[in-house]
């Protein structure tokens, strides 16, 4: 007997001198599907108890129940059909093998399921294509996590625009029929806001749905999506948003805060915390902007993810998987000032239940309100810092390991930069958020500068060094000519103005 990587026995017999093998399976049961690892290339393994019914296990580790046979009464020459049964999670074993039995059995007498199935779903509305969508199609389809589930919320944001925009324009319409000239015409629709709404549903809960330019880029990416999706069941035969004339990419953010805005900013968090307000609020906001990290890895942070000896925040969960995050100074003083919670392991611990604070709606809006920066997004403070990063002439890379970006399109090769260097560019970046937070100017830096004087030899010898660091050339040479640059504008703006008579 012997046991092949694909999931086969081979039992070898012995008989009238010849040396014959039959393949037999193994019984697909729980704890053999709970054991199937992922590898580097898809596999399968079948059942030993109906042929045809197998577990088919991706890359990525997502396990789904097929079953496979030859239409037209089988044999060599007929076409190879396979019926997807159902995610493993979703349908157990036991319920995905009952289902294989009544497919398998139905094939014996002359059925072709496969074949009855992709009849039925060319005929499937853009409606009940959606509802098929949400059970089997809410996956990564690009990107180091493709294959992967959705994120839960991300999956509900999706479907919600889905639900919102393209039914009440298109839930009618056979998907098979949809053009190119439908999927314009829709943007346009959404864009002009005939989908929009504000509806009561309950007590205390609205639905509000916004259409306008924004929506319709959002929802026609996610209807591509779809698409590309029914294309793969066969369902339709192209994806029409691919030839449409539209817009699908978002104009690039532009807004950060300058660093007299983050001045503003910190005053008004100060201001609040000194009127009461609730201080989990206020420290997250103040992570936002010495961090760069995205609203949910600081709001959901947990002590098991900090490592303040290192200087890094090591996320289990970020929108790009697993992620390092070198820390500043200033935020690694932060958390060491904020109190561990007995019985859970967040940093900023709901007050009640077993999940995180969630209470930034008010505080934010009191923020932005107190520091006149209308319109800001914590998103904007991860700008912020991106901003702050490249305008002090840190590289590119360094700049991605302190956001967290795993595309080369976004920043430079995460995967290279080593943790010192990214480290130290982390506090040198947010030095300067850090001091306009706290309400240090560049004047006060100044007047220290002057306090302490220096004679005609040493600014000599100063101007020596200055040069030769300067011929050299390099990042170094770039931040120090920005930064003399900076100091003589601002000692020129801090001139009097002198008025003749």
């Amino acid at each position: 007997m012997v046991s092949r990587a694909d999931g086969l026995l081979w039992v070898t017999r012995i008989g009238w001198g010849v040396s014959m093998r039959k393949r037999t399976g193994i019984f697909l049961t729980k704890t053999i599907v709970d054991a199937a690892e992922k590898r580097d290339r898809r596999y399968h393994l079948w059942d030993s108890e109906y042929a045809g019914f197998g577990l088919r296990v991706e890359p990525s580790g997502v396990k789904t129940f097929i079953a496979k046979y030859r239409a037209n009464g089988g044999g060599r020459t007929a076409a190879q059909r396979v019926v997807t049964i159902g995610r493993f999670g979703t349908v157990t074993a036991d319920q995905a093998r009952k289902q294989a039995k009544k497919i398998l059995g139905g094939v014996a007498v002359g059925d072709d399921p496969a074949a009855e199935l992709q009849v039925k779903r060319r005929e499937m509305t853009m409606a009940a294509l959606i509802d098929f969508y949400e059970e089997k199609g809410c996956i990564i389809q690009r990107g180091r996590r493709q294959g992967e589930p959705m994120k839960l919320r991300t999956k509900a944001y999706t479907l919600a625009r889905l639900r919102h925009h393209v039914l009440p324009l298109l839930g009618h319409r056979r998907a098979s029929e949809i053009n190119a000239g439908d999927i314009e015409a829709f943007v346009a629709d959404v864009t002009a806001g005939k989908t929009a709404r504000d509806v009561k549903v309950g007590p205390r809960k609205r639905i509000i749905v916004r259409g306008g330019d924004g929506a319709a880029r959002k929802v026609v990416r996610d209807l591509s999506a779809v698409f590309s999706f029914a294309r793969r069941h066969e369902i339709v035969p192209r994806n029409p948003c691919e030839t449409a004339a539209i817009r699908k990419t978002d104009s690039p953010k532009q807004r950060f805060l300058t660093l007299d805005e983050v001045t503003r900013f910190g005053a008004a968090l100060d201001e609040l915390e000194q009127k009461g307000a609730n201080l989990k609020a206020l420290n997250i906001a103040r992570l936002w902007v010495l961090t760069g990290c995205r609203r949910d890895e600081i709001a959901g942070l947990k002590w098991s993810e900090v490592d303040l000896e290192e200087g890094i925040l090591q996320l289990d969960d970020s929108k790009t998987g697993k992620s390092i995050r070198p820390l500043g100074a200033a935020a690694v003083a932060l958390l060491k000032s904020i109190h561990k919670q007995e019985g859970t392991d967040f940093v900023f611990p709901a007050a009640r239940g077993d999940g995180h604070f969630q209470g930034m709606k008010s505080v934010w809006s009191k923020a932005i309100q107190i520091a006149e920066l209308p319109g800001i997004t914590p998103h904007t403070l991860r700008h912020t810092v991106g901003s702050t990063s490249i305008s002090t002439g840190e590289a590119l890379a360094l700049t991605g390991a302190i956001l967290g970006h795993a595309n080369h399109r976004s920043t430079a090769i995460y995967a290279h930069v080593q943790l010192e260097p990214s480290r130290k560019a982390a506090n040198r970046v947010t030095k300067k958020i850090a001091d306009a937070l706290a309400g240090k100017s560049a004047s006060d830096k100044r007047v220290k500068g002057k306090a302490r004087g220096h004679s005609q030899r040493d600014d000599g010898e100063l101007i020596r060094l200055l040069t030769a660091r300067l011929a050299e050339g390099g990042p170094d040479a770039t931040r120090l000519r920005q930064a003399i640059s900076e100091t003589i504008a601002n000692e020129r703006r801090d001139e009097p103005t002198v008025l003749s008579e």
